[in-house]
C-alpha cells in the first residue's frame, strides 16, 4: 500500500467552510472518505472545537445545500443527506453520503475517476489548510493524480506535495478507538486543549473544573479513566 499526501491552502474568502477554520482557530476536523466510483462518496467527519465556534458551525455541517466537497468554483450539486451521529459540547461527528453526482471536482471523486480499485481518503482541516492522505494500492498513477488535482484548483487555493511513502499499516482517529466514554472523552479534550498535560501545566484541575462546571473529584475521575482506557490501548498495541 502507498500513502499519497499532500496540503491544499485556502485563501481567505475562497470557501465559507474553510473560512470558519480560519477565522475560529479552536475548530478541527478530521474525516474519512471512501468511494468505489466517481458518482457516490461517504464521509464520517469529526469537528472539534470550543462551544462558541462548534456552534457557529453546526448550520454549514448540515445545511444540505452547501457544498464542502469541491476544490474549485463549480459547486457540486449531488443528492446529500446527512446524519448526526454525535453531539457533544466540543465534538460533532456527522455522517454524510454523496449520490447521484453529476459532475464534482472532489479530491475523493477526481481520484475514483483514475483508479478502479478501493480507495482510503483521510482529511484534516485546520486553519486555512486542508490536508490529505491518500491510500492507494499501488503507485503507478500518482504523478497523474498529482498533475489533476493541481490542475483542477479554483483561485485562491494552493497545492504542496508532502510525500509519497509505501506502507503497511496506517492510522485514524477515527478508527475502532479506545473505549472512552463520551464525558470521559469531553474532559480529556478540554485537559488537552488547555494545557492540563504540558510541562508545566497550564491549567490546574480546579480551574479545569471551574470551565465544565463539574466537582473537582468528577473531573479528576474522568481524567484518570481517561487516561487509563488511552494506555491501555498503547500498551496492547506493543504486545
Amino acid at each position: 500500500m502507498y500513502d499519497f499526501s499532500f496540503e491544499i491552502t485556502y485563501d481567505a474568502g475562497v470557501d465559507e467552510f474553510v473560512d470558519l477554520f480560519i477565522d475560529r482557530e479552536s475548530l478541527r476536523s478530521e474525516a474519512i472518505h471512501s468511494c468505489l466510483d466517481p458518482v457516490e462518496l461517504w464521509t464520517l467527519e469529526s469537528v472539534t472545537g470550543d462551544p462558541d465556534d462548534l456552534e457557529a458551525i453546526d448550520t454549514l455541517l448540515f445545511d444540505k445545500s452547501v457544498d464542502r466537497e469541491s476544490i474549485n468554483d463549480r459547486e457540486c450539486d449531488p443528492t446529500r443527506a446527512t446524519s448526526l451521529l454525535t453531539n457533544e459540547q466540543r465534538q460533532r461527528i456527522v455522517y454524510t453520503y454523496v449520490s447521484d453526482v453529476d459532475f464534482c471536482e472532489a479530491v475523493p471523486l477526481i481520484v475514483a475517476k483514475y483508479l478502479d480499485s478501493g480507495v482510503l481518503f483521510e482529511q484534516t482541516r485546520t486553519g486555512n489548510t486542508v490536508r490529505w492522505r491518500v491510500l492507494l494500492q499501488d503507485d503507478s498513477k500518482v504523478g497523474h493524480l498529482y498533475d489533476t488535482i493541481s490542475a483542477k484548483l479554483g483561485d485562491g487555493l494552493s497545492f504542496s506535495f508532502e510525500h509519497l511513502t509505501e506502507v503497511d499499516s496506517w492510522e485514524s482517529s477515527l478508527l475502532p478507538q479506545a473505549n472512552i466514554r463520551a464525558e470521559q472523552r469531553e474532559i480529556l479534550l478540554v485537559a488537552v486543549e488547555r494545557g492540563y498535560f504540558e510541562t508545566p501545566r497550564e491549567v490546574t484541575l480546579d480551574e479545569l473544573a471551574d470551565e465544565v462546571e463539574l466537582p473537582r473529584s468528577t473531573v479528576s475521575y474522568r481524567l484518570r479513566r481517561a487516561t487509563a482506557e488511552l494506555a491501555k490501548r498503547f500498551a496492547d498495541r506493543q504486545l
